[in-house]
């Protein structure tokens, strides 16, 4: 098993600074170009690489700094992908109030093809910024299928979906020989579908969609595999399993026995990033599935709460985790992103930064290493 991911890791977007978030609406009101907005993404980059380092995490991101969202900003750049309004979806919130967002969904208009390289320049000056690991995080390619099924997938493109599905772990191959040729060892997948599939309403939904949920985690399994094969032999690719992050909000919930077998015995990658922040996550028994050689990255710190977790209560659930799969197996996380979205979770950077101070603590007493 390699180091990654580490005993103290983090799921990849942070809060964006307030001279970002003036930079980005500047642009969009076209008083500054393209590449004066770089420069300011460029700047807060460096400072959340420099937080992340001074912290002790051996795995770094650019806080997802460039994106709106986790997934439009990447998946619109392979040719063949538009946008067409979005899923009204209910979002929940701890204080039991409902958040009403239209999450946007991609649309096939055409064949898919990866045409340009998407991520090399942003994980080449990532590099350049960091002296630990830099981290990529991408939405794993199920996102082109889950929330529109076959309508949303042109038909004359695509009247084999066997076909749609070839293509698109084709062109994920290509991105990945691109972050691979410019020195990206450690990748992550962002992935909200086989979460929702542990969603009882979602998994109807999906059958709405003419779907059948039983058959969609093997079948997401094999495209992630094929989009993966390729990698370089000292490559981490990890998946972080999501059930919406948005304001504080979320959108599933639901333990991940529906999933689990097939999650971690077929799926092909090296490591998971589990929410486990409360009881919408369900117990630690699907963890009895992890086979030799992978890790799971407990999320047992809420990154939609700014009160900060009791240390021995996060240990305690460790040791719980550890009667499922071994501890030497398990490592620490917060739950999710601080900023899935450009609008960011309700907590403050302090707050943030003591979440991240917690993972580091804890890992440290509980394996003794980060």
């Amino acid at each position: 098993m390699t180091a990654r991911p580490f005993r103290a890791d983090h799921v990849g977007s942070f809060l964006r600074p307030k001279a970002l978030l003036d930079a980005r609406e500047a642009f969009k009101a076209g008083t500054i170009e393209k590449a004066a907005l770089r420069i300011a993404e460029d700047a807060a980059i460096a400072d959340v690489v420099k937080m992340q380092e001074d912290l002790g995490f051996k795995g770094v991101t650019d806080g997802e700094f460039r994106r709106t969202f986790f997934h439009t900003d990447f998946l619109l750049q392979l040719d063949g992908v538009d946008e067409a309004g979005g899923t009204q979806v209910h979002f929940h919130r701890h204080d039991g109030h409902e958040l009403e967002y239209a999450p946007p969904v991609m649309t096939i208009t055409g064949p898919l093809r990866h045409a340009r390289d998407i991520q090399r320049a942003d994980y080449e000056y990532l590099a350049s910024c960091a002296t630990q690991t830099p981290k990529v995080t991408i939405p794993s390619p199920t996102m082109l299928h889950f929330r529109g099924g076959r309508e949303a997938i042109d038909a004359g493109a695509y009247p084999d979906l066997d076909q749609f599905y070839e293509d698109l772990s084709a062109a994920y191959r290509a991105e990945i020989a691109s972050l691979a040729d410019a020195g990206c060892r450690y990748l992550q997948l962002d992935d909200t579908n086989l979460a929702y599939l542990c969603d009882d309403t979602q998994r109807e939904n999906a059958r709405r969609r003419g779907m059948d949920p039983d058959d969609l985690p093997r079948l997401y399994a094999k495209v992630i595999n094929d989009s993966i094969r390729d990698r370089p032999a000292d490559m981490t690719v990890c998946v972080h399993l999501c059930r919406g992050n948005y304001r504080s909000s979320w959108a599933a919930e639901g333990g991940y026995e529906p999933v689990a077998e097939v999650l971690l015995n077929e799926l092909a990658v090296d490591g998971y990033f589990l929410e486990y922040d409360d009881a919408r996550s369900g117990d630690f028994a699907p963890l009895r599935f992890l086979p030799k050689g992978k890790r799971v990255v407990l999320g047992l710190i809420t990154t939609k709460l700014g009160e900060l977790e009791d240390p021995a209560s996060i240990k305690a659930r460790i040791d719980d985790a550890a009667k499922f799969a071994p501890l030497d197996q398990l490592a620490l996380s917060p739950q999710c992103g601080f900023s899935s979205t450009v609008h960011g979770n309700e907590v403050s950077f302090a707050q943030q930064s003591a979440k991240l101070q917690l993972v580091m603590n804890v890992a440290q007493d509980v394996w003794g290493e980060v």
